[in-house]
């Protein structure tokens, strides 16, 4: 089976190329644009999609030594991700599909994350549970085989990638901040500044309170002295990361009693955060878990996932009409 898989939920234009399963190819564009806005603007993602799409599939090719008439499945991100940027994606693949007359196969986006793990070894064994941890989505998901998932908790409000990226900018970081934080922890004191924790009922998050939480804490120290986040920053990126990364791990270890479940795994742009990396590893150790960490270029949103995605629908037949449309909030 040669399969190619199509990226274009977000910011990140990408394509692979996977055969019989194994990856041979996986370009992604970057849309650096966005940086002088502060965050992601859904037209100019659009447009960028648009301009990057056809290079980044012709060189997917290229690296993978085939042709687009080797190809006999097209994989491509279905949702959930930007309306627009979704579009261009299913659109090209659709078109290509069709002029080739090979099947297509749509991809849930964060079911994706969760199988990045399989284009790797080590990977986890069946069931394990798996955090997925992005901009957009924070879940604990239980995972019973490639395409039997279950959400059994998530966030009931903000994503923990939120959370980072808007603790950035009022830090005055550029975007994306996330990675900013991070780097600016490894130097700080991670018990310099008392925040609070929140809990909610169950397995589930919620990360809006602890955004006010900073901002007020902000306010109020910049109000006594205006240089308070320049002459404190790595202690504050090291306190806001160690307190999420404590909410994160809170829920995980609370549904790993109660499934009983020891392989841990986790997924997601946040995943590639050296902090999380470092302590869900420690706490591994300590609990006796077998801690699954993808490689960092499989963490970032990628075409390879959805190949991975693609890989195993395609092998259960599982493939969609050329009727098929995006969908932003596409459903688990």
């Amino acid at each position: 089976m040669v399969l190619l898989a199509i990226e274009s939920s977000c910011d990140e234009s990408s394509a692979a190329v996977l055969i019989d399963g194994q990856i041979r190819s996986n370009v992604v564009a970057t849309q650096l644009i966005h940086q002088q806005y502060g965050g992601v603007v859904p037209e100019l993602a659009s447009r960028a999609h648009q301009q990057h799409i056809v290079s980044v599939v012709a060189e997917a090719l290229t690296r993978a030594e085939v042709t687009k008439n080797d190809l006999n499945v097209i994989a491509f991100t279905r949702g959930p991700g930007l309306l627009g940027a979704l579009l261009v994606g299913t659109s090209f693949a659709k078109s290509l599909a069709l002029g080739l007359n090979i099947p297509l196969v749509d991809v849930h986006h964060m079911q994706a994350h969760v199988l990045a793990h399989f284009l790797q070894d080590p990977h986890p064994s069946f069931p394990f549970l798996c955090l997925t941890v992005s901009g957009g989505h924070t879940q604990i998901v239980l995972v019973r085989d490639y395409l039997d998932m279950e959400v059994i908790g998530e966030t009931q409000d903000d994503a923990v990638g939120e959370a980072f990226d808007k603790t950035a900018k009022l830090l005055n970081l550029p975007y994306p901040g996330g990675p900013l934080i991070d780097k600016y922890a490894q130097t700080g004191n991670p018990d310099r500044f008392a925040l609070p924790d929140v809990d909610t009922p169950g397995l589930n998050y919620s990360f809006s309170g602890i955004k006010t939480a900073i901002l007020y804490f902000l306010r109020k120290e910049t109000a006594q002295n205006p240089n308070f986040i320049e002459e404190n920053l790595a202690d504050i990126c090291a306190s806001v990361q160690a307190t999420l990364i404590r909410i994160l791990l809170t829920k995980l270890k609370r549904a790993a009693r109660e499934t009983g479940i020891k392989e841990i795994a986790i997924a997601g742009g946040v995943s590639a955060n050296s902090g999380l990396r470092k302590e869900l590893q420690q706490t591994g150790e300590k609990l006796g878990w077998n801690v699954y960490i993808p490689n960092f270029e499989y963490c970032t949103d990628n075409a390879a996932m959805i190949g991975m995605a693609g890989h195993y629908k395609a092998l259960r037949g599982e493939f969609c009409p050329q009727t098929v449309s995006p969908l932003p909030r596409m459903e688990w």
